[in-house]
């Protein structure tokens, strides 16, 4: 490739880049972010457009000046197949190079024994396959659990352990990227969500038992072997209580359907999301007293990850809104008791995921566009064509 080729496809790639970050923007807008010349902006955009990169469609008018596109994926473009793995379930979606996601497809497990659940994600691939030929670049993968080169460590929720992930796409010829749920989901809260725009985010998630991650200018602290974000299995708890991570005291045994039950003395849930969603249903004494028992451990351990990391903003996903939400004061109580006096006066606002519950497939969307975006990427693209 030519240094001028180079040149030019680096452009290519800092507007693709702009628009999976930013979709609806206008060629307009690119240009002004990038600091492209109106000829350099379409120059490139009609390349891309050339090559089912992209495609433009007229933009809003917005009174007086010169008219300009809104940018969009090509439809015949490349496409990121995204799966959400949960405890008892999963989900699927097709995306787009604007970010955009088809209409989420939702399965249950007929088994949780992981050889079956990984055939079954392997035949959703090989479906999407089958319908969107070469232009089905990655599957990215968002797992309840850690996650290190495609590997799955360890998932307590499911109870597997060193796990190869790339079954999932093993012989089909396209690459598998891997990661945990909650740093995907904040993943996404950072790029275009409720976190958009903050340098230092903080992002947690409650299923069963809570994960999130340290995202600095979107960009996830993954750690040295890639377990960063594991904050429910940080000491927290009771130091009595073993946790299935194989700790002692973790946060995750505090804060979800497991601990209402125990709070509540009745038998550990098969399904602590539905259990949890029962009990948040329920009006008597025990649950709210329940209900505000766990709020206020979560509260109390946000005001501790706050102190560690001082970020901009905390968003919270999954059952962590509702539960906040029936029991504020507690929440409020715990989170500014927590705190280090000088974080009081101006505290992080802990907001409202805006992606749910489309945060873990966003993020994994994210993670995969990031890939298809680069040059390389965008010259093997032009290559195959």
């Amino acid at each position: 490739m030519t240094p001028a080729r180079r040149g030019q496809w680096q452009t290519a790639s800092a507007v693709l880049t702009r628009l999976a970050r930013q979709p609806g923007i206008t060629r307009s807008e690119v240009a002004r972010a990038l600091r492209l010349s109106t000829g350099s902006a379409t120059e490139v955009t009609a390349r891309l457009r050339d090559v089912h990169l992209l495609t433009e469609a007229p933009a809003p008018t917005q009174g007086r000046g010169r008219p300009t596109t809104v940018l969009q994926a090509h439809p015949q473009g490349p496409v990121v197949l995204a799966l959400d793995l949960r405890q008892s379930s999963w989900r699927s979606a097709v995306v787009a190079l604007d970010g955009s996601l088809s209409e989420p497809q939702y399965k249950r497990h007929r088994s949780r024994r992981a050889q079956v659940v990984l055939n079954n994600l392997r035949g959703e691939v090989e479906q999407a396959q089958q319908q969107y030929g070469a232009r089905l670049q990655m599957v990215s993968l968002a797992v309840p659990g850690t996650v290190r080169d495609n590997h799955l460590m360890q998932a307590p929720t499911l109870e597997w352990v060193e796990l190869d992930l790339t079954q999932v796409t093993a012989g089909l010829d396209v690459p598998l990227l891997a990661g945990n749920d909650a740093t995907l989901s904040g993943v996404a809260e950072s790029r275009t969500g409720a976190a958009a725009g903050a340098g230092t985010a903080v992002h947690l998630i409650i299923e069963v038992g809570i994960g999130g991650t340290l995202l600095i200018d979107g960009v996830p602290a993954q750690g040295a072997a890639g377990a960063g974000g594991e904050y429910g299995h940080m000491p927290f708890g009771d130091r009595s209580r073993a946790c299935p991570c194989g700790a002692r005291g973790c946060w995750d045994l505090e804060i979800d359907g497991r601990a209402l039950a125990r709070h509540l003395k009745e038998p550990t849930p098969d399904d602590p999301v539905a259990y949890t969603e029962r009990v948040l249903r329920r009006s008597d004494r025990a649950a709210r007293r329940a209900v505000t028992s766990v709020v206020t451990a979560l509260g109390y351990g946000i005001a501790g990850l706050v102190n560690a990391h001082d970020p901009d903003v905390v968003t919270i996903g999954g059952l962590a809104i509702p539960l906040r939400a029936a029991a504020e004061e507690a929440f409020a109580e715990a989170y500014e008791g927590g705190l280090m006096t000088f974080h009081r006066s101006a505290p992080p606002p802990v907001l409202a995921a805006t992606h749910q519950p489309d945060g873990p497939l966003r993020g994994a969307a994210a993670l995969a566009l990031d890939q298809l975006t680069s040059e390389p990427a965008i010259a093997s693209w032009v290559a195959q064509r």
